[in-house]
């Protein structure tokens, strides 16, 4: 039998090899499963008659067919589908050219971020970036850089606070887009570029965007990715997990309707009430859980808690017990909405904004925490919004909004390389289909990403040989005694300067962390990304003006970033 991820690879290989339009290309798949032709290897060995009735069109089932025949024999579709099993070898080859492929920069190596063999948490995991938060070394250290990584570098660290529930791997391909993005504006102000942003002429119509450091980009969800942080890992204590056990039993087996306070209130609400429950979630012995439940009237809000306590006593014992409502008034069809923090400061701004995104109405939420005496740092945002969701999500039965992200991992989309791609190859004499905006499935890579920012930023020092400047050595030994003397200069390795690099990039991030930790209880998360440009311009290394300044690198003071803290 076919699993998910045979239709994921045959879904690739027509959007990827294929050149399909990702709607195309489902309605295609739909067809294929019709016929029983559920993996690449299925449609490499079914008669052509088959692959016909299902493309309907000869010219292109015979290529569709050529092409699976072709991924079957370099080994990159699976085998759990078909009749015959390659050997074991082959199989490992496979997983290995796949591999191969997703550690590309971008393009068409994966549509869906990581080979078969690695889970989520190993992506994430790879994808980690150093962090040194020493402030005696940070304000002691200067770098060398241009522009550009130090952009990526500012919005890698801001979507830890603004877009915390996004893995790092998607950070990264965000924080990567609006480089991209910036840099294309700036490089056709600068008369460098022609013509258009890509999209500007229409590319990414259709995907959701986001806004970062001012600059919206395009994005494409990464339907089915499922990254969870440490959280799971560290369990609650047994007696707390004890009375969760009781509530979730709780919650699946009664439901019970509350005494109306008057025959208006019955008439309101004349159903049961019942509360639906996110899982409980764990980090460093502090403890997550939300509830929700119908809401029609705001004067409802007072007994709605009450009940909640009264059917959960263990609640009282909690830290925080937040609450927010969104109701719709009769008749004019205005929202009404509020939340209360009580002390946890900034969670009804966010279950609110969860709310919004889910378009959650006539809705109230209850989320609880118990604190474990540990800060979480941004990590607290992203578990606050996950156990909103899940409560949202188990009521509502959400299958996505055309709204917000819903909280989904999306991979930053590379609209210029799209847009070049496809006026390039394919569909001759330069047509630009760009209505078709996911043509090639064109993303940043986050390993791309991590690899500009583990390289990018030097001493700021005198500049460093390596083992590589062979010719500038030679060069001094036949000039005399100075040639000598400048030859005895020891010089650094590459891979000690790399090492270098490597730790400059933590210091950077390591103080970019301090400031936004500094701010990020006291500005939403909208406030943040707005604030984070103007501090960005206000260290960026100074560079000339006009083309000539293009790409020229500068000396940074880390200690001018840490004065960007928030002064209490």
């Amino acid at each position: 039998m076919a699993t998910q991820q045979d239709i994921q690879e045959l879904l690739r290989l027509l959007v990827g090899a294929r050149k399909l339009p990702m709607l195309q290309a489902m309605s295609q798949v739909k067809a294929l499963q019709v016929e029983g032709l559920k993996s690449i290897r299925q449609v490499a060995e079914a008669g052509q008659a088959a692959v016909e009735r299902a493309v309907s069109d000869a010219k292109a089932a015979r290529a569709l067919q050529n092409a699976c025949k072709a991924a079957v024999k370099r080994g990159d579709s699976g085998v759990g589908a078909g009749s015959g099993k390659r050997a074991g070898s082959d199989v490992e080859t496979g997983a290995n050219k796949r591999a191969k492929m997703v550690t590309g920069s971008s393009g068409d190596g994966s549509l869906f971020g990581l080979p078969p063999q690695m889970t989520p948490q190993e992506l994430e995991e790879s994808l980690e970036l150093p962090v040194d938060m020493d402030e005696e070394r940070i304000a002691a250290t200067s770098i060398e850089c241009n522009r550009a990584p130090l952009v990526l570098a500012f919005a890698v660290e801001l979507l830890r606070y603004t877009m915390p529930e996004q893995p790092p791997s998607s950070r990264l391909s965000i924080a990567q887009a609006v480089v991209a993005t910036n840099s294309r504006s700036k490089a056709t102000s600068l008369g460098i570029e022609k013509g258009l942003p890509a999209d500007r002429e229409g590319w990414g119509e259709g995907q959701p965007r986001v806004r970062v450091m001012g600059r919206e980009v395009s994005v494409l969800k990464r339907g089915g990715y499922e990254w969870k942080g440490s959280e799971f890992v560290e369990k609650a204590s047994e007696a707390k997990q004890n009375a969760f056990a009781i509530m979730m039993q709780s919650d699946t087996q009664e439901s019970r309707t509350e005494p109306a306070a008057s025959q208006q209130q019955a008439s309101i609400d004349p159903k049961p009430l019942t509360w639906s429950t996110s899982q409980s979630v764990s980090l460093k012995e502090s403890t997550f859980i939300a509830r929700a439940t119908n809401m029609s009237s705001v004067y409802e809000r007072k007994r709605l808690f009450a009940a909640l306590m009264e059917k959960y006593p263990v609640l009282k014992t909690a830290t925080h017990n937040a609450w927010a409502y969104r109701v719709k008034q009769a008749g004019s069809g205005r929202v009404t909405e509020d939340s209360f923090d009580d002390g946890e400061t900034g969670c009804g701004k966010l279950m609110l904004e969860v709310m919004r995104e889910s378009d959650a109405v006539d809705t109230f939420v209850v989320l609880t925490r118990w604190f474990g005496g540990i800060m979480l740092g941004p990590d607290r945002w992203r578990l606050m919004r996950n156990v909103v969701r899940g409560s949202l999500s188990e009521r509502m039965r959400l299958a996505g909004t055309d709204t917000g992200l819903g909280g989904e991992a999306v991979w930053g989309l590379d609209l210029e390389a799209m847009k070049s791609k496809s006026t390039a190859v394919g569909y001759g004499s330069g047509i630009k289909h760009h209505k078709t905006t996911v043509v090639g499935m064109q993303v940043h890579r986050p390993e791309a990403a991590r690899n500009y920012l583990l390289k990018s930023f030097a001493a700021g020092s005198a500049t460093e040989n390596t083992e590589g400047d062979t010719a500038d050595t030679q060069d001094n030994d036949t000039s005399g005694g100075k040639g000598k003397k400048a030859a005895t200069v020891k010089k650094k390795t590459l891979k000690a300067v790399n090492t270098e690099k490597e730790e400059n990039l933590a210091l950077l991030l390591g103080a970019l962390r301090l400031v936004y930790d500094s701010w990020a209880d006291h500005l939403p998360a909208g406030d943040l990304d707005r604030r984070a440009w103007s501090w960005y311009t206000a260290v960026r290394p100074e560079v000339d003006s006009g083309p000539s300044g293009w790409g020229a690198k500068g000396v940074l003071n880390l200690k001018s970033i840490l004065a960007l803290r928030r002064k209490e």
